[in-house]
């Protein structure tokens, strides 16, 4: 009886053959999108009817703090936002994928063990990309406009996006831990609380003293406000450190979450039982 073996791998081309599995787990999440376009279509339109909600339904009876028309202290919020809920999408893939077997079916096979979490994150990261130039879109449309420069632009684009990538491991995590699809319920629940005690969408000036201080201190705060000052948009001030200190802050706050979720997300995925 002959043996089919896996081709050997030799040291030096242990980065060449990570790479092809990364990509190929990557192109695996990627045609998702077009089995499923319907759950990318929800996905994507929900944040645009939330900014249009809040811009026209309630935008008339809210001030910002300084002045300003609302509109652009909100689309700003919203990017934020929409970058934090990405981080239910990543866990209901992955614990789909853990429930069906996919996971486990992968991790015996002669590929390079990590690039099953490479794949999620490089397509999930795509995917906020996108989500990211259609909220901008929808907020040109709304009448938003950013009046920096295109260099700041860019920096608060790329602090966006450092948010996304560290919501995106945290969902890796939580989604390990969490196991079943079930359960992505009850961190759903507490996003809602945490994005409404922030500076998404009202400052923290305008909030009652112990809940504007919790709102300062909000990490998507953090990123909030310093994104507002990079697009030139109103509802930056507050006379506190964490206020005058957004910019360091937004790229703290996302650092200190990756610096606690990647190695858990990490020793979670090799502590599966094959």
């Amino acid at each position: 009886m002959t043996t089919l073996t896996a081709p050997a791998r030799s040291s030096g081309s242990d980065v060449g053959w990570w790479l092809a599995d990364s990509w190929n787990m990557t192109r695996r999440e990627l045609a998702h999108w077009a089995r499923r376009p319907w759950q990318l279509a929800i996905g994507l339109t929900f944040p645009v009817m939330m900014l249009v909600m809040f811009a026209f339904f309630f935008g008339g009876g809210m001030r910002v703090a300084g002045g300003g028309d609302y509109k652009e202290f909100l689309v700003p919020g919203m990017l934020v936002l929409t970058m934090a809920f990405g981080l239910e999408g990543t866990m209901t893939a992955l614990t789909q994928d853990l429930n069906t077997g996919v996971v486990d079916r992968f991790r015996s096979m002669p590929m390079a063990p990590s690039a099953v979490l490479v794949g999620r994150s490089v397509a999930d990261m795509l995917e906020s990309v996108v989500s990211l130039l259609i909220m901008v879109g929808a907020g040109l449309a709304i009448g938003w406009r950013w009046h920096g420069s295109l260099a700041a632009a860019l920096a608060a684009v790329g602090l966006l996006l450092l948010l996304r990538f560290s919501m995106l491991w945290c969902g890796i995590w939580l989604g390990l831990i969490a196991g079943r699809p079930e359960l992505v319920m009850a961190v759903q629940i507490l996003v809602w609380p945490v994005s409404f005690s922030s500076a998404v969408f009202a400052s923290p000036e305008s909030m009652p003293s112990v809940l504007g201080v919790i709102a300062e201190w909000n990490p998507m705060s953090a990123t909030a406000t310093a994104v507002r000052e990079l697009f030139g948009n109103p509802g930056v001030g507050g006379s506190s450190w964490a206020a005058e200190h957004a910019h360091l802050l937004a790229v703290a706050w996302p650092l200190a979450v990756l610096a606690i979720a990647f190695p858990m997300a990490a020793a979670r995925f090799r502590g599966l039982s094959r």
